[in-house]
């Protein structure tokens, strides 16, 4: 047997939608890049870093436009380098593979990101590293853009950059799932603490 749920919307709610959905967008106009950590429950975090472990990735990061609207700031980084990274560096929207990923809304992926001209070479310069594979894709809640959402493969310390195998298409298709989760958790997050669910 095939029951289908049917869940309608209840007219008493229907009512305070305009309310509800101005009180969100005030949260999120407030919401400040360095405040974002404090969203980010475990459930999200593991989310995130099985995800780009799934992905084949070393580690991934997930940016925020800041409050000028001027750069893309890292906001939640899984790798070594987390603290020199996370409140720490801005990228400019003028340049840079993540800000055209975001300006374009979108995914990106590529495995050479050190041929590609676009790259922008702040952040690997100021971590020492090389970035060999790159995927990104926008990070929408709440109905728009509000950031990326990005992983890499890194070369350290003169390692061979041809021991990495570089990420495939199903790779991409597996952290826009993770950005989409992320997504509907923070979503879910933000409500409950709009209607008074949560307060932490």
């Amino acid at each position: 047997m095939n029951a289908r749920f049917n869940l309608l919307p209840d007219p008493a709610f229907v009512e305070l939608k305009p309310a509800l959905t101005l009180r969100l967008e005030r949260l999120v106009a407030s919401l400040q890049p360095e405040q974002f950590a404090a969203l980010l429950d475990p459930v999200m975090r593991q989310t995130l870093e099985r995800g780009f472990i799934e992905a084949g990735a070393h580690e991934g990061t997930v940016w925020l436009l800041d409050g000028a609207e001027q750069n893309l700031v890292p906001v939640h980084n899984t790798g070594p380098d987390a603290k020199r990274l996370v409140g720490q560096f801005k990228q400019p929207l003028s340049s840079g593979l993540i800000c055209m990923v975001f300006a374009s809304e979108q995914p990106f992926l590529e495995n050479e990101v050190w041929k590609n001209a676009a790259q922008s070479k702040l952040l690997d310069s100021k971590l020492g590293l090389q970035t060999c594979a790159m995927i990104a894709v926008p990070f929408y809640f709440l109905n728009a853009c509000r950031g990326v959402v990005s992983c890499v493969q890194l070369k350290r310390d003169n390692a061979d950059s041809a021991e990495l195998r570089g990420f495939r298409p199903e790779d991409l298709a597996s952290v826009q799932i993770v950005a989409a989760l992320l997504s509907q958790l923070l979503e879910y997050r933000l409500l409950s603490r709009a209607i008074g669910w949560s307060s932490d």
